[in-house]
């Protein structure tokens, strides 16, 4: 925020206009952008909550002048499945826009506290969301959504709203086992040290024993509350005969436990209270920044299951009505104002509209949209209202599919984390057995410490940074693959992406837009090709292939008895005479020639040729996939005069026409039979067979479901530069995996030795464990980032 002052509005920071308004702050007249945002600062600064302004780090959000109107959100077919009924009050979670710094959660939680009938508070920056607790009978929930938005803060009811209650329990759970772990290894450690200072044995036996006790009591929640995880992962492990982590955490922490108390009913010489409360500590601490880096690589996920609104404007014939999203239907008519989200998927009606699709797409840049062009929920609407027929609703729509696609890929476990997992089953057996072998050998050696270097074995090597090694990483990974508009939807697609050497690509629909353009229309008499235009133009109106934009004309006939003849054009009849648009030899008799002909099967009447124009950014991406030693290839099954023409304009060397899906297969084979690893980018439709066949493959949103079997990722959006990025990032993240593998097998066998000779004390061996763990974490956490495309 460092600007000049005067420059920009106080509150947004966005540009002034030329006589702007002025508010009051902290006694210094301020210059804002709108009375929207005049009005918020006035509001802040006379409750008292100007600090807000020296707290934050980021501008506000521009406030509407207009104010919204919330008073439908009162209504108990919109509350229904949001709010939470209780006898402390009704509760609902929001999710706001605007909320972008913890000075803002800071100003939510103050402002709407002093709202009549509101009894909790609970504003997450991290998460974008406001948990509300309030009483019906003295606030309608209007009223204090009206707040948020005159503060800018614009808010939207939350989806899935069931699931962020269960994790909420969770975090809420694990926080609870941490505080008591937290003060419970506090004070064990403080009556410890007392006893560690005794080293004259010079104590007497009553106070060593009190202490002792102390100690006991103290430990106990920490073992058994804080522990729980631990003690019933163990049962669970047992129980399928399969000794894990959990096992080797639950037999070191209840050993010393039972151990120390064992010594202290019989006035023993050493007790390990101390050791088995911070193994506690430290592990809970571990698994709690594991939790929160899982929240944050699904934040995307998050971010999916809110997108779709709760509320929605449908047409009727007496005006409109504001319905639940729920409650739409195919064929409904849906009014979508400047500013608000797509509730559903369809088509856009009546007149040019530009929409925000970076939710869905990873796409900054709205994109304009035409009557009949598909809009998707989720989505934007930006500068002008539109409406739209709905198509698609609930789980059908490419939202809902998307979001699926994400839980199923975070939910996988690819062939490397499957590998870690029996690498620590089988580290925890021998260990087990090494531990018994150190304290025979110490038993013979020094009997008193036998017991204290046995722990110090079993704590020192537990493989938890071996078991978060894989899954830390992959959950970043899959974060940000979902953030860039990319989704792995096969378990090892990271891996195999990482391995390609060689990139074959399908021309249309992925290197080029799909959407062809005439470049040239002739007559074979010479004249005037329009009267042929308007007949091919009848041909193609209905008959729904990709080219029959190039044709569009508003004076086209009517044609009857069509029919598509695949591969080669189609047929029919208009204005009563026979007529073949298509492959030249089909159309006209004549050779093919890769252009588009209009006859009668015997004559020709004219000739088009029609481009399909790259998009903006193959080049930039063939060029990076080049940098990063892929070698493309195109495969397609057009004709080689427009397959050339993209080649040559993109730079790709290798390529071929006239490819069956067949023929596509053989030649990906044949590249993996001479030694390549090949990435497939295509359509994910015609070129399904090939897809499924190569190392690694990728489709296009635009031309497969989302869903789509074939394909190991679909690219949401239609950047190419995404499709090196995730090269980059895939390579990136195996280099993360090898390195957090290799830390976690070089700490357990260099740790191990130390302990088995006495250097290690059992609580130094938990402090060294939890340090290995959270140094795996930490190094994962780096694939959050998107960069560029270097390899």
């Amino acid at each position: 925020m460092n600007r000049p002052p005067g420059s920009a509005c106080f509150h947004c920071g966005e540009p002034l206009p030329s006589d702007p308004p002025r508010v009051t702050v902290a006694g210094e007249a301020r210059a804002v952008c709108c009375h929207g945002c005049g009005a918020a600062a006035q509001w802040i600064a006379d409750a008292g909550l100007d600090d807000y302004y020296r707290l934050r780090r980021e501008d506000g959000a521009r406030v509407d002048e207009a104010a919204p109107d919330f008073a439908s959100w009162d209504r108990a077919d919109v509350q229904a499945g949001h709010v939470v009924r209780t006898a402390e009050g009704d509760q609902v979670t929001v999710v706001v826009e605007g909320m972008r710094c913890a000075a803002c959660a800071w100003l939510i939680d103050r402002a709407l506290v002093r709202e009549d009938g509101v009894l909790e508070v609970g504003a997450n920056a991290i998460t974008g969301r406001v948990r509300l607790r309030w009483d019906p009978a003295r606030a309608p929930l209007s009223r204090l959504l009206s707040r948020l938005a005159a503060l800018g803060y614009r808010p939207h009811l939350a989806q899935g709203e069931a699931a962020e209650r269960e994790r909420r329990r969770e975090r809420n759970r694990l926080i609870a086992r941490l505080g008591v772990a937290v003060l419970g290894t506090t004070q064990a450690m403080m009556f410890a040290e007392a006893l560690y200072l005794d080293t004259a044995n010079e104590m007497a036996p009553a106070t060593r024993d009190f202490f002792r006790w102390i100690t006991f009591l103290v430990s106990t929640p920490v073992v058994f509350f804080s522990g729980w995880p631990f003690l019933a992962g163990m049962a669970v492990e047992l129980r399928h005969r399969r000794p894990g982590m959990d096992t080797l955490v639950a037999t070191s922490v209840l050993l010393a436990y039972f151990a120390s108390l064992f010594e202290t009913l019989r006035g023993g010489r050493h007790v390990w209270y101390d050791a088995a409360v911070m193994f506690v500590l430290f592990l809970l601490a571990a698994r709690f920044l594991e939790l929160m880096a899982r929240r944050q690589a699904s934040a995307r996920l998050d971010t999916l299951a809110r997108a779709q609104p709760a509320l929605a404007w449908r047409r009727t014939p007496a005006g409109r009505e504001q319905v639940p999203v729920a409650a739409l239907q195919a064929g409904d008519v849906v009014l979508v104002g400047v500013g608000e989200a797509v509730p559903a998927d369809g088509a856009l009606l009546e007149a040019a509209a530009s929409f925000d699709e970076s939710l869905l797409t990873g796409e900054s840049v709205p994109v304009a949209r035409q009557p009949g062009d598909a809009l998707y929920a989720g989505s934007v609407c930006r500068e002008q209202a539109a409406a739209m027929a709905v198509q698609r609703t609930g789980t059908d729509t490419r939202l809902s599919q998307l979001t699926r696609a994400v839980e199923q890929a975070q939910a996988q476990r690819p062939r490397v984390a499957r590998l870690a997992d029996a690498v620590a089953t089988r580290f925890v057996s021998a260990l087990f057995v090494v531990a018994a072998l150190v304290f025979v050998a110490w038993w013979h050696f020094e009997p008193a410490r036998a017991f204290e270097v046995a722990l110090a074995v079993l704590v020192v090597s537990c493989p938890c940074a071996l078991s978060l090694a894989v899954p830390a990483a992959l959950a970043t990974a899959h974060g940000t693959l979902a953030r860039m508009g990319v989704l792995a939807l096969g378990a090892d697609a990271l891996e195999s992406l990482a391995r390609a050497d060689t990139v074959v690509m399908d021309k249309t629909g992925t290197l080029t837009t799909g959407r062809p353009v005439m470049a040239s229309a002739d007559a074979m008499d010479g004249g005037d090709p329009a009267p042929w235009l308007r007949i091919a133009a009848a041909l193609e109106r209905d008959a729904g292939h990709p080219i029959a934009a190039a044709f569009l004309r508003a004076d086209a006939p009517a044609a009857s008895a069509l029919r598509a003849h695949p591969g080669q054009g189609i047929a029919g009849f208009v204005e009563g005479r026979p007529y073949r648009l298509g492959r030249a030899d089909f159309a006209a008799a004549r050779p093919d020639d890769g252009a588009l002909w209009l006859g009668d099967g015997a004559r020709a009447f004219a000739r088009f040729t029609l481009e399909d124009p790259p998009r903006a950014d193959a080049a930039a991406a063939i060029a990076a996939l080049r940098a990063q030693g892929l070698a493309p290839r195109i495969l397609s099954g057009d004709g080689h005069e427009a397959v050339g023409r993209v080649a040559a304009s993109l730079g790709v060397e290798a390529h071929a026409a006239r490819q069956s899906p067949e023929q596509k297969l053989a030649a990906v084979r044949a590249l993996q039979a001479a030694g390549h690893r090949v990435l497939m980018l295509g359509d994910g439709i015609n070129d399904a067979p090939v897809l499924a066949g190569a190392d690694v493959s990728m489709a296009m949103a635009d031309g497969a479901p989302l869903a789509h079997r074939a394909a190991d990722l679909v690219l949401t959006g239609s950047s190419l530069v995404r499709v090196p990025q995730a090269v980059a990032l895939a390579r990136r993240s195996q280099r993360v995996i090898r390195q957090n593998l290799g830390w976690a097998l070089a700490y357990n066998l260099v740790a191990l030795p130390f302990a088995a000779l006495g250097w290690v004390t059992p609580g130094l061996a938990a402090l060294g464990m939890a340090a290995s763990s959270l140094v795996v974490t930490a190094n994962a956490l780096r694939l959050g980032r998107i960069e560029d495309t270097a390899p």
